[in-house]
């Protein structure tokens, strides 16, 4: 770590000697690191000349790295330093609802094992109410589900895909099949979620597209509710796989993958750049970056990973 802190200086001196004085060391103590690292390497990292040194592409390359654990060893010791605010901290996280529901229990538990004393507050809306209240600041982090398009200072970054089958019940037709197709969904009795959900969008799209009209029957606000009606006969439909865990017991439901279509949304976490995250926050953030090793990257930069992906649609 000292002889990447020594490269980094190095590199942005352009100068052994300018590098030496800056840190307090001879130039052949800074030159001597250096030739230590490249050695290491088994790469040149410096081109040397009489105007002092450039990096070579594997300079280039390590440097970008260098940076990234510079900005983490920072990270880590403010998160040290901030240990007794996250005695006493809170958080505020907004989600959807199916989110809100099978996903967001199981993390915030095992975050409060590691701190017990953090207060946080869980809140369930459609994915443009979560965006909102992330915006005015009544959140400090967001999970929605599916189509997303975002302009600063909101900002995403996508977690996982989420996979959605057919939802069936003990006395449907379909109970022994292993696969249907989007065509046999026409004309079923559909439970759907309510209009102005960005999940009702989605499926409008997919049926439009796909040139099949099934027969909404019901409509509500999250999946637990359809699943239940499901369950009860009203109807068929469509929910996130993690939605459907195998130890339901006494819920007579099962589901059906549906063949020759790719029918994936997407797990975002979204969160405003021009609003300084809590220590709270942060530590939530280090959390999940154990099941999403991706989000390094948000903490690394601050809040800065480029453009969100575009909105999903189903494939067919």
């Amino acid at each position: 770590l000292y002889k990447l802190e020594i490269f980094h200086t190095v590199s942005e001196e352009g100068s052994f000697s300018r590098a030496a004085n800056r840190l307090r060391l001879t130039q052949p103590a800074v030159s001597q690191h250096i030739r230590d690292l490249e050695e290491k390497l088994g790469r040149e990292l410096f081109r040397r000349n009489n105007r002092g040194v450039g990096l070579t592409p594997a300079g280039e390359l390590l440097l970008d790295y260098t940076r990234c654990i510079l900005r983490m060893l920072a990270e880590a010791e403010s998160a040290i330093a901030s240990l007794e605010e996250l005695s006493n901290g809170q958080i505020t996280i907004g989600a959807t609802h199916g989110v809100g529901v099978y996903l967001l229990p199981g993390w915030v538990q095992s975050f409060r094992e590691r701190f017990p004393r953090v207060m946080v507050t869980l809140k369930t809306d459609t994915t443009a109410g979560i965006s909102a209240q992330v915006l005015d600041g009544r959140l400090d982090l967001g999970l929605v589900e599916g189509e997303l398009s975002m302009t600063p200072p909101l900002n995403s970054i996508s977690l996982q895909e989420i996979e959605l089958c057919v939802v069936v019940g003990g006395k449907h037709e379909w109970w022994d099949e292993s696969e249907v197709t989007l065509s046999n969904l026409d004309g079923q009795a559909f439970i759907a979620r309510t209009q102005g959900s960005h999940t009702r969008a989605w499926t409008d799209r997919l049926f439009a597209r796909s040139g099949i009209s099934p027969r909404i029957v019901a409509e509500f606000d999250n999946p637990e509710a359809i699943l239940q009606a499901v369950a009860a006969g009203v109807g068929i439909s469509l929910l996130p796989d993690w939605a459907l865990p195998d130890k339901l017991s006494g819920t007579r439901v099962r589901k059906i993958r549906v063949q020759g279509a790719r029918l994936n949304r997407t797990l975002r976490l979204i969160w405003t750049e021009n609003r300084a995250r809590s220590s709270a926050a942060q530590a939530f953030l280090a959390h999940l970056s154990e099941p999403f090793p991706h989000l390094s990257q948000l903490l690394a930069t601050g809040g800065s990973t480029g453009p969100s992906s575009p909105d999903d649609e189903p494939a067919i």
